[in-house]
């Protein structure tokens, strides 16, 4: 039998040579300079821009990066497909497209005072652009923050040891954040210290597991209401505990997201990097240690449930076509347009020196790719039976999975299960808030705020309302929340999906636009090619969700059996053309605007950082 190990072999190699190589090529392309200012420096306020030290802001990176989709998607199309199309597709997708896309939406928002991706296509295709590919943003916001909240919800339900855990490690975040910005604390001692406490609330969680709704829980788990919790809206698809538990981390987001960045953001990604990293790096540790000695549970090697490859329509009952769905299944494991959102939105905005990015971006997203990559062990060694399960089953798979592998080194596998557990539910968490605070950048822009300054949107003030730092997030969380509560939350992740990673095209298209208008020498295949190529995969799958999942199978022949699953399918039938509609009238803009610079000198070329 094939051991798992090759899986983790494969993608060493690969990334390896990307950021040993292509990176730094890329670094050079893009002329990174070591002593150049940065936005976090020129625009300093204590709130939005704050130059960072590189640690910090590569766990704040990472940890804002790395969601629920890059362990779910490898775990399900792992599953329908086979091991083989999807480890291909993570070990030479991501450092040849997936990284090349944060690097260059992090280096261009740098040569753009700390913008986003939707200023930068603006000032060169114009302010309809501009607002275009803003409102596309603005509406993947909306679908990552109600994935994200479905998925911590899953999660807490499944285990709710995760849920103490969770909240410790928010508490200390704020206590380092006060320790490092108001007290001035030193750094290394402080590191350690909040750390072991972050370690420590595991061993709490495990202890003391928490729940809000009755269930089938551990023993000794603390339920604060006696009922079910069947009233809860969603709770007939979800169960109560989970319906219940997606409100409070979508208030969550929106209060994280209001406060200056060093109270919450970047303390407590920091602090839960080093969980994440400890739960990637310990895993892939974990697999050669249990190959080569011997000392797992079980063996590892791929389990007889999980074929090589399933052929082109997946497993038997389930009718989805390799190409192009299999692409977007994966989603964040290779590329992901949410990383430009990042990247341009608060990583830009904190980068302390512009070669920073080189690590921070390009480095990034090649974690999230080991990130896939255990994920895909994880379902090798445990297998899947029911693939149709989507996000439901894929969850405990990865949390089970990663509890046979830690057993390599000594670790019961129950402890090993919560731990991975809680580590994708820091993936999560970190990234919902990172979402809503994105989502207002977005508006600030649709709207217009000066550089430098936020609104609290506590005024009679129609455009203050929408950007304000208090009110925005309210209005992307309800219909986030109407979003999963429909009860079509299956159906809602291959949405969000499509979109994701066409918005993932667009960040590439503004790359190839802003490199043209910079130097008409300047080649424009590192981004051209790889924007290209996600243009036509997410076209085409989202317009099989739209025509054939919704439109067919739904709407008329009554898959959709509620009203609200219809109004859902119906919503989401729109939704998808509609993002096909701006992405292609955005290519179309981007394209003309390259032909128009590459035909000649007329047009003059817009130097890096020119508004």
């Amino acid at each position: 039998m094939t051991q798992i190990i090759w899986i983790i072999a494969a993608v060493l190699v690969t990334f390896t040579m990307g950021y040993v190589g292509y990176s730094r090529y890329l670094t050079q392309f893009v002329e990174l300079e070591e002593e150049a200012e940065t936005p976090a420096h020129k625009y300093e306020d204590g709130q939005e821009y704050v130059p960072s030290k590189k640690p910090v802001l590569l766990g704040h990176h990472y940890s804002s990066i790395a969601g629920g989709a890059p362990i779910v998607g490898p775990i399900t199309a792992g599953a329908v497909w086979g091991w083989v199309p999807a480890l291909l597709w993570i070990a030479i997708g991501n450092p040849l497209m997936g990284a090349v896309h944060d690097f260059v939406s992090l280096s261009g928002s740098l040569r753009h005072e700390g913008k986003s991706i939707g200023y930068m296509i603006g000032e060169y295709v114009g302010e309809s652009g501009k607002n275009m590919l803003l409102w596309f943003a603005f509406l993947t916001i909306i679908l990552v923050v109600a994935v994200f909240a479905l998925v911590v919800g899953i999660v807490f339900n499944a285990y709710p040891q995760v849920v103490t855990a969770s909240f410790i490690y928010i508490l200390l975040a704020l206590g380092f954040g006060v320790y490092l910005y108001q007290f001035n604390g030193p750094f290394i001692p402080g590191t350690v210290l909040f750390v072991a406490g972050v370690f420590a609330a595991v061993w709490v969680g495990l202890q003391f597991p928490f729940a809000l709704f009755a269930g089938d829980y551990p023993s000794g788990t603390i339920v604060l209401f006696s009922s079910a919790g069947e009233w809860i809206p969603g709770a007939g698809a979800l169960g109560g505990n989970t319906a219940a538990w997606i409100p409070v981390v979508m208030v969550y987001g929106a209060i994280a997201s209001a406060l200056p960045v060093w109270v919450l953001l970047q303390p407590r990604d920091y602090l839960s990097s080093f969980l994440l990293y400890t739960g990637v790096g310990g895993a892939i540790v974990a697999i050669i240690v249990g190959t080569f000695l011997g000392t797992s549970s079980e063996p590892l090697v791929i389990d007889s449930s999980i074929s090589a490859f399933e052929g082109f329509w997946g497993v038997d009952a389930v009718f989805l076509p390799l190409f192009p769905l299999l692409f977007i299944t994966i989603a964040c494991g290779t590329i992901s347009g949410f990383h430009s959102l990042v990247s341009s939105g608060t990583t830009a905005k904190q980068l302390n020196k512009e070669t920073d990015a080189r690590l921070i971006g390009y480095g990034g997203m090649l974690g999230e790719g080991l990130l896939a990559a255990v994920a895909l062990s994880t379902l090798a060694v445990w297998g899947f039976a029911n693939p149709e399960g989507g996000i439901g089953t894929a969850l405990p798979n990865f949390a089970s999975g990663g509890g046979i592998i830690f057993t390599s080194l000594g670790i019961p596998e129950t402890v090993g299960a919560v731990f991975m557990a809680l580590v994708l539910c820091s993936f999560l968490l970190t990234s919902t808030d990172t979402a809503v605070r994105l989502g207002r950048y977005m508006m600030e822009e649709i709207v217009g705020t000066p550089t430098g300054r936020t609104d609290t949107g506590l005024s009679a003030d129609l455009g203050s309302i929408v950007r304000g730092r208090y009110t925005n997030p309210i209005i992307q969380i309800i219909p986030a929340y109407l979003l999963v509560v429909s009860g079509q939350w299956v159906t809602l992740w291959a949405l969000f999906g499509g979109a994701n990673q066409l918005l993932a095209a667009l960040a590439l298209l503004t790359a190839t636009v802003w490199l043209a208008n910079w130097d008409d020498s300047k080649q424009l295949v590192s981004t051209g090619v790889p924007m290209a190529v996600m243009v036509t995969i997410t076209v085409l799958g989202l317009s099989w969700l739209a025509f054939y999942e919704n439109l067919y199978l739904n709407i008329l022949n009554g898959g959709a059996e509620t009203t609200e699953a219809l109004v859902s399918s119906f919503v989401q039938m729109v939704l998808a053309l509609v993002l096909i509609t701006l992405a292609l009238m955005l290519v179309r803009l981007g394209y003309q605007n390259i032909q128009s610079v590459r035909r000649g000198p007329e047009t003059p070329a817009a130097e890096p950082g020119d508004d």
